[in-house]
């Protein structure tokens, strides 16, 4: 049988964390704000399924690898992108 990836998209700031998932069906809907804490995070992982059936995304800041860390301890896969590589244009492309 095929897993059933979610994917979660994160608003990662200081105090909070805004989660947003886009289902295997293609639905797209905000999940609410946690606060920025590992006992938040580890609570919230346990409500949609199995880690290993989760992938996460967000934007790297100050806060962002610690939240990496307590993921990927968890069993999430997770992304950190770059903010400022997302519109970079390739060199000779004007």
């Amino acid at each position: 049988m095929r897993e059933k990836l979610r994917f979660w998209g994160l608003d990662v700031y200081a105090e909070t964390i805004a989660v947003a998932v886009a289902e295997a069906d293609g639905e797209v809907r905000s999940l609410g704000t946690i606060a920025n804490r590992e006992e938040s995070m580890r609570k919230f992982i346990r409500k949609p399924g199995p880690p290993e059936h989760l992938r996460a995304c967000y934007e790297a800041g100050p806060t962002s690898f610690v939240l990496y860390w307590q993921l990927t301890q968890l069993g999430v896969k997770c992304d950190v992108v770059a903010r400022r590589r997302w519109f970079r244009k390739s060199p000779g492309t004007g």
